[in-house]
């Protein structure tokens, strides 16, 4: 098995993303430099911990130098995936870094297929990071609820909630199924 390392050392676009329906959606990483692109299926939890990850990142670093808190006011409106979308790694494993001497968050990503494993650096800016980070919780939240009780999503045809054992509701009856 052969180990290959790509660099992004300031990427015009990073994003994530889901195609399907609710249940049986397909997640996406998503990073762009010139020309260069790179696509990673993920599990839909990854999304959910990287947005997490980076939302705490950031709010850290903030924190820590209050005078880099103003770049975070750009606005970044498109964070649908480009076509084509091709992906020939999964997601293995996720780490945040933080570059102070360039002010850019640094993303590492292990992924893998049958035949190699992929080490792929993506340093981005705090702006492009937190749009990730919101818009990545904006796709995981689009799915199907999740029930209170036991955690487990809940189907357009209903839940058996081991938590209550079958008997009565598994969520509020104004929770919507999507």
């Amino acid at each position: 098995m052969a180990e290959f390392t790509l660099e992004f050392h300031n990427v015009q676009r990073i994003t994530a993303g889901a195609i399907g329906k609710p249940g049986q959606r397909v997640f996406y990483l998503q990073v762009r430099e010139g020309r260069r692109r790179l696509a990673l299926i993920a599990e839909k939890e990854q999304v959910r911990a990287l947005a997490d990850a980076l939302d705490t990142m950031l709010e850290e670093l903030a924190e820590q130098n209050p005078l880099l808190a103003s770049s975070d006011d750009l606005l970044i409106s498109d964070m649908s995936l480009e076509e084509p979308l091709e992906a020939e790694y999964r997601v293995a494993q996720m780490g945040l870094g933080y570059d102070a001497e360039r002010d850019m968050v640094v993303l590492v990503v292990q992924g893998s297929n049958e035949e190699d494993t992929l080490i792929a650096r993506i340093a981005a800016s705090r702006p492009q990071m937190r749009a990730l980070s919101t818009h990545a919780a904006r796709v995981v939240a689009a799915g199907r609820p999740v029930c209170g009780n036991c955690g487990r999503p809940i189907e357009p045809s209903g839940h058996f909630c081991p938590e209550r054992n079958g008997h009565g509701p598994a969520s509020p009856p104004e929770l919507s199924t999507v």
